[in-house]
Parts: structure tokens; sequence; C-alpha cells
């Protein structure tokens, strides 16, 4: 019973953790998308919609494989001390999927802004 309740707080936290980071990037990329796509709205919103798809799969992707333990968890501090290394990894495969996607759309925009040579 404690790995089940173990498992069910760490997706909960987890997906949640997910949907907030995916909320934030989408809402606060679209400004990078829309200057580097030259105010090109629908181009800016498609492919900010396939970032946030992406981010989704990856995450819960990794969420899901994560999952599994092979630990008894037969006391409290055993369940705590998993579900925060489990939780720590998410967090950091989010933060560098996050420095990742501010890298891509600085990228992006900097090739976009600078001038031609034609």
């Amino acid at each position: 019973m404690a790995v089940a309740l173990c498992y069910l707080s760490y997706l909960t936290i987890s997906i949640v953790l997910t949907m907030w980071v995916a909320r934030t990037l989408f809402r606060s990329g679209r400004i990078f998308l829309l200057d580097a796509f030259h105010g090109n709205e629908p181009l800016a919103d498609s492919v900010n919609h396939l970032l946030v798809v992406g981010f989704y799969l990856i995450n819960v992707g990794y969420i899901a494989l994560a999952l599994k333990t092979t630990n008894p968890l037969a006391t409290v501090r055993e369940i705590i001390e998993l579900e925060s290394t489990k939780l720590g990894l998410v967090l950091i495969i989010l933060g560098v999927m996050h420095a990742f996607n501010i890298l891509v759309l600085t990228r992006l925009r900097s090739r976009t802004a600078a001038p031609s040579l034609a």
C-alpha cells in the first residue's frame, strides 16, 4: 500500500509541475516567437503549440519511466527519500528543457534579427 501511495503522490506532483511549467513557457514563449517570426502570429502560435506538445511528451514519458521502483519502502522515511529523488530528477529535467527552449528561442530570434547580406 505504501508503494501505491508513493506512486500516486509522485505522479500527481510531477504532472502538476509539468503542466505549470508548460503553461508558463507557452504564455511567455509566444512573445519570443512572435519577434522571431516577424509578427507572423499563426506561425508563432503553431510553433509554440508544437513546442508544448513535445515538452509534454518528453516529460510525461520520463515521469512514467521513472515510476518503477524495486525498493520495498518499509518506512515513511524511505517513501519520502524515494519520492524526493524522483521529483528532484523531474525538476532537473524541467529546468534543462526550459534552458534548452530559451537557448533555441534566443538563437532563432538573433538569427532572424540579423541583417541580411543580400
